[in-house]
């Protein structure tokens, strides 16, 4: 109660002081000392949307809605608003780089929401080819007799027919795991082998679509929004999403034989406790969860 009583006070009444007070001692306003001080990366633009978000300036607060065509002209509104003269060049690209990261997060979880939203269709030339080449990735040296056969169980997958585990995260689930095999083959092809463990085995292919799934769920709350700031200068893209999934499948492999669980049935248990894991990880602003670190 009194932490909810001391952050309406704050943003209500002492904030302004604040500001008020740092800009006589300082001669800049709050963005002008957040630009000019802190080092790019995740610290610098939440605390630039976090104060463009807090402003009483209309033309502030509308700014971390702004479209990527529009932040050029965004900024200069900005500056214009704070009276900053526009020959600061170094406040100019510092707001241009948070607002692009700041609406590029945005169009990144709307991109894959759209995906996601996109069901597995059999129908779909494009779709059955994705799917073919993930066991061609996987298993190279053994044909594939038909496509809805018993084989497919042996990459993961429930049944014969892969096409029904795809219903939760749509053809997002499939070109996760697509990306992964293609890009990190021996990776993939290592992980596959070691889910076939006699005791710690695990289906591949649906832990990697409920690993998706963790992947998405971070992206629209907002939790990878530190780890995209420090990695992207700029605009984040669907690539950085997918090797953030990477990450995950990787780390997850060996957290599961770390742990040693009981048996597949305890998953849930295991799994929210990687989850928990990662979420601490996303806390630290100086983070960025990458395969190749």
């Amino acid at each position: 109660m009194w932490a909810q009583v001391w952050a309406f006070l704050y943003s209500n009444y002492f904030r302004f002081w604040l500001k008020w007070i740092l800009r006589l001692l300082t001669g800049k306003c709050e963005l002008q000392r957040l630009l000019g001080g802190a080092e790019a990366g995740a610290r610098r633009t939440l605390s630039v949307e976090h104060s463009l978000e807090s402003s009483k300036n209309k033309v502030l607060r509308n700014a971390v809605h702004v479209e990527e065509a529009e932040v050029e002209k965004c900024v200069r509104d900005v500056m214009k608003a704070k009276r900053i003269e526009q020959k600061d060049t170094r406040f100019k690209t510092n707001l241009h780089i948070s607002l692009l990261q700041i609406s590029g997060y945005k169009k990144l979880y709307l991109n894959v929401e759209n995906l996601r939203k996109v069901p597995y269709d059999s129908e779909n030339e494009e779709h059955e080819e994705q799917l073919i080449e993930l066991w061609h990735l996987l298993m190279p040296h053994e044909n594939l007799k038909a496509r809805i056969s018993k084989q497919w169980c042996d990459i993961g997958f429930q049944g014969e027919d892969p096409k029904t585990d795809f219903r939760g995260m749509g053809l997002l689930g499939l070109v996760n795991l697509v990306y992964f095999s293609k890009h990190y083959t021996n990776e993939a092809r290592q992980i596959l082998s070691r889910s076939n463990h006699p005791k710690l085995g695990y289906s591949y292919a649906i832990v990697g679509i409920n690993l998706t799934e963790m992947a998405y769920s971070l992206l629209k709350n907002g939790a990878l929004r530190g780890h995209l700031y420090n990695m992207v200068s700029g605009l984040p893209q669907m690539e950085h999403f997918h090797q953030f999934y990477c990450y995950l499948v990787y780390e997850f492999d060996k957290f599961w034989f770390e742990e040693e669980p009981e048996s597949i049935m305890h998953f849930n248990q295991y799994r929210e406790k990687f989850h928990e894991k990662i979420k601490g990880l996303l806390l630290d602003y100086s983070m960025v969860l990458t395969l190749q670190d």
